[in-house]
Parts: structure tokens; sequence; C-alpha cells
């Protein structure tokens, strides 16, 4: 049985809350789990103490027993020096300009690098 510590969403409609809870991978994301480690309240302040509780005990355990967290929980438990943080790039790889763009980009600045150049020697 794969384990995975995930959020599950609770609260109402455009009020958010997230329970912190280790399931099977396989069921759904508000169906079964097995525990409920902590709790996220996204309607709170960033540096408020209750948004982010995490069980450290049980969640320790669970990450013992080979459970994988979720990218948002791998950067709780982060916060929480529970697990080693993960390096998150800004700009997607996918996003990246492409071979022809890229060629076009160096054309253009190679291009405005001999003018910057022969500028100041006509001058």
């Amino acid at each position: 049985m794969a384990l995975k510590i995930r959020l599950s969403r609770g609260g109402a409609k455009k009020r958010p809350f997230y329970s912190i809870v280790v399931a099977d991978s396989r069921s759904p994301r508000d169906g079964r789990f097995i525990e409920k480690i902590g709790t996220y309240n996204p309607m709170l302040p960033k540096d408020h103490a209750t948004r982010i509780t995490i069980d450290e005990e049980r969640a320790k355990h669970w990450l013992s027993v080979g459970a994988l967290p979720t990218d948002r929980v791998a950067l709780f438990f982060g916060n929480a020096g529970l697990v080693e943080k993960r390096q998150w790039s800004e700009t997607p790889t996918r996003s990246a300009p492409k071979a022809k763009a890229q060629e076009r980009l160096k054309a253009n600045a190679a291009a405005a690098a001999a003018a910057a150049e022969a500028a100041p020697a006509e001058g």
C-alpha cells in the first residue's frame, strides 16, 4: 500500500480549511484516510500561530514508515524542520524559450554588442 501525506479539503464554499492526513494514494482527496496529523487554515495570516499545526511525532513516524508527502505538505514539513527543504525553481523548464528563440536572443545580443562597440569608435 502506497501511503501519501496530503491535504484533505474541508470548510465552506470559498472558505477552505485543510486537514493534513495520511492516506492510501488510491483513495480520493476528501475520502478515506488512515490518520489526521495536522491542519492548515489558509484564511489566517502567514504569521499566525495556528495557520499550520502538525503533530511532529506522528509525522516523523509516518515518514519513517515510508509515507511520501505531497509538494505542499513537504513545504510545510521543511519549514517545521521535519524534512530537508526542497529547492523550488521560479520558472519551470517547460516555459523556457525553445531552441530557435534562444538563437534569436543570442543573435540580438551579438548585434547589440557590435552596435555598442561601433558607436564609440565613430564618435
